[in-house]
């Protein structure tokens, strides 16, 4: 038996939509996702085989042979067919609406046997993107969704404290909530634990762990500071480009995150589709921000917003980029919100001030760009910068069926916007994770998850 401390141990009502790590680390263990993303791209999952028609709207899914749940009932595609009708109406933790039916709006899902077929209205190349977040599973007979498909099966489950999981080969795993950080080392440094993840959470931040195996992965989540594209400073692209010469990311990086970072260089990281590494670095050049804001007639009072957590250390954030934007010639007050999900939604409905904290984190970059950057679709995070050359690369690069043109019609749109910025982009945070040595088959995916062999 392995055990391992999670920040947090419950499985979610199937149409409940979440980004916790440690929610979807279960998710991943007993659940499986219709499909597998990795590195940009859809990886088979439960469906096995997939095809799109030339036309760009007809997606035929092909269930993996043999595909059951743990308690031995068949697999079918009506399952798949009800639980996407189910989802469309899924509110995030915050109790905002996701995006799911406006993607799917109008789409006809059929289902026969193992085949799930879906028409869309329109040429929708990206549907994968979204049935990678989506996971098939079945009601326990106590109420739980804790009956998957996956490779662990549920033993035991105590909701909020723990849960036992058994592989097909016999192997056990006890995962256990431990929501505090530093009690997750002490655990692992007293040999309680085996297993101790979301280390990047400790104060001060540390790198390594004597007599243990450390691991660190760069994330597919974006530290940003939304931008008020309506009205004040951030209205004029001259100033959202200036704030972003403004910001030394290594230092931030360094001094505020202990260096548990990725400097970013566009609107999403180095694993979306359409990154490229080429992709320029954004340069950390003062003296030209300082005379963008002296040479712009736009106003200089900036309203910085920031939550207490979420992302991580955002006040310590927020007091970075307002020393950064003040050395070049902006006034900036903080305002700090203490009520994180009211916050979400004062964001959802545009209170954002002139400068907003927060993340970006979906891996797909249909999505960051249908949710956040379009000026056409307008959607619940999209917050007033109009910019009509980016909207146009996208409604390329969202209709190019072919999958590497449209990495390569994305990777235009990437660079623009790395170019002609919409958002203060920060940086791309490093998780943490360690385990006793000896240990093998452990690691941790770029979405924040921990991957057991």
């Amino acid at each position: 038996m392995i055990t391992i401390a999670l920040e947090k141990i419950d499985f979610m009502p199937p149409d409940r939509v979440t980004d916790d790590a440690s929610i979807l680390t279960l998710k991943n263990l007993v659940l499986e996702p219709m499909l597998r993303w990795e590195n940009g791209a859809a990886r088979p999952g439960l469906f096995d085989r997939w095809h799109l028609s030339g036309d760009g709207r007809h997606w035929t899914l092909t269930l993996r042979d043999g595909a059951a749940y743990h308690d031995g009932t068949p697999v079918t595609a009506d399952d798949a067919r009800r639980f996407i009708a189910s989802i469309c109406d899924a509110r995030d933790m915050f109790g905002m609406p996701w995006s799911y039916a406006r993607y799917l709006e109008g789409a006809e899902i059929t289902a026969d046997g193992s085949i799930l077929s879906i028409a869309t209205p329109d040429v929708f190349p990206d549907l994968p993107d979204i049935l990678s977040e989506f996971y098939l599973p079945k009601i326990a007979a106590d109420g739980n969704a804790t009956i998957g498909t996956g490779p662990w099966q549920v033993v035991a489950f105590e909701r909020g404290a723990s849960v036992t999981l058994r592989h097909s080969d016999g192997r056990e795993l006890r995962l256990v909530a431990m929501p505090d950080a530093e009690a997750r080392l002490q655990a692992l440094s007293a040999g309680d634990i085996d297993v101790a993840t979301h280390l990047e959470r400790l104060e001060p931040p540390r790198r390594s762990l004597d007599c243990h195996v450390w691991h660190e992965q760069p994330t597919t989540l974006s530290v940003i500071a939304y931008m008020n594209g309506r009205e004040g400073a951030f209205a004029d692209p001259v100033l959202r480009r200036a704030a972003n010469l403004a910001i030394d990311r290594k230092t931030l990086i360094s001094e505020v995150m202990g260096g548990l970072g990725v400097p970013a260089k566009t609107i999403v990281s180095p694993f979306h589709n359409g990154m490229a590494d080429e992709m320029p670095d954004i340069p950390f050049d003062p003296e030209r921000a300082a005379a963008l804001v002296a040479a712009s007639d736009a106003p200089k009072t900036i309203a910085l917003r920031t939550p207490l957590y979420m992302p991580e250390r955002a006040p310590e954030i927020a007091g970075f980029i307002a020393k950064s934007l003040e050395a070049v010639g902006f006034a900036v007050t903080i305002d700090t919100a203490r009520d994180r999900p009211g916050y979400a939604r004062e964001l959802g409905a545009k209170k954002a001030g002139d400068l907003a904290i927060f993340d970006s984190s979906p891996h797909s970059t249909f999505r960051v760009l249908d949710d956040k950057i379009s000026s056409r679709s307008r959607a619940v995070w999209w917050q007033g910068v109009e910019d009509h050359e980016a909207d146009q690369l996208f409604e390329t690069a969202r209709r190019t069926v072919g999958a590497g043109a449209r990495a390569e019609a994305y990777a235009r749109v990437l660079a623009h916007l790395g170019a002609h910025p919409h958002w203060l982009y920060l940086f791309h945070p490093i998780d943490c994770m360690a385990h006793a040595a000896g240990l093998d088959g452990f690691s941790l995916d770029p979405k924040g998850y921990l991957n057991v062999a």
